[in-house]
């Protein structure tokens, strides 16, 4: 399953993790990772994100087309409800 990882791994010359940015932040994977999997470790509901994939707005039907990889830029912005008077 991924996860993010700090040190460890990263000195292991027998371990490659693959670097993306995820809203703005560098993150490393064990593997290439279907997106749906990585919002699933994070706890996010697919249907309440958008999803921006290399500058691309990914519509919520293609989420299972995606697999997150070396160097892809990622954005994922959750919709909050309310505002209502």
């Amino acid at each position: 399953m991924p996860r993010r990882r700090r040190g460890g791994l990263r000195r292991n010359p027998d371990v490659r993790l693959i670097s993306l940015v995820v809203n703005g932040k560098t993150v490393e994977l064990d593997r290439p990772t279907a997106l749906l999997d990585y919002l699933d470790t994070l706890d996010v509901n697919p249907r309440t994100v958008a999803v921006e994939h290399n500058g691309e707005i990914i519509p919520r039907t293609s989420f299972t087309r995606i697999t997150l990889r070396e160097g892809d830029r990622l954005e994922i912005v959750r919709m909050v409800g309310g505002g209502g008077r």
